[in-house]
């Protein structure tokens, strides 16, 4: 299995900026992701969160990974790193109720019920979309700055090459990009209210 020409394919054409190749790692793989976090009793909005970091992750490190055939074995265990890290967070929240904050809960706007779960999961979807459809140097730009905790401006200058007061810059213009993204604008149409 280390040595599966399609998995070595794959890498190649994706650190190429392939973004066909880019969807085939997510669908060839995403099952072993998901199944990892069950592993660790993540679900729901946990594995999602955990499983776009771990594609965030791969963006970042897929030039400086060695062995394009450890590709399954490099997402196993930074998902269980992910996994871990996340449970670690966990314990240290202490919960809080909304009204001794003096504030709505997050996310009071919403609709509560049965389809605010999918509306949810539809703005994730539309959102990772969005994402894989930046240039490979945006996605990798805003995963280190929305890292946990994120890299510091120095640390992203020397990765990918560009001066530190280039930063800023280059991340409005890659969020901007973002925002124009079809899947976002069609997620806003129909949203109740949106244009």
């Amino acid at each position: 299995m280390r040595d599966d020409p399609a998995v070595v394919d794959l890498v190649r054409r994706a650190r190429a900026g392939d973004a066909a190749a880019w969807d085939g790692i997510v669908e060839r793989y995403a099952a072993l992701v998901w199944s990892v976090c069950r592993r660790y009793g993540l679900t729901g909005s946990d594995a999602d969160d955990v499983g776009g970091s771990v594609w965030l992750r791969l963006v970042e490190h897929l030039d400086t990974l060695r062995e394009p055939a450890a590709l399954p074995g490099w997402l196993a265990s930074t998902t269980q790193r992910e996994c871990l890290h996340l449970l670690r967070a966990r314990k240290r929240q202490v919960p809080v109720d909304d009204a001794q904050l003096g504030a709505e809960p997050y996310g009071a706007e919403e609709p509560a019920g049965p389809d605010s779960a999918l509306l949810v999961r539809e703005r994730r979807h539309a959102l990772r979309v969005a994402f894989g459809e930046l240039p490979v140097r945006c996605r990798r730009l805003l995963g280190m700055l929305f890292a946990d905790p994120p890299a510091s401006y120095a640390e992203i200058g020397d990765a990918l090459g560009i001066p530190v007061g280039a930063i800023g810059p280059n991340r409005g213009r890659c969020l901007d990009r973002l925002r124009r993204s079809p899947a976002l604008a069609a997620l806003e149409l129909t949203r109740p209210g949106g244009p």
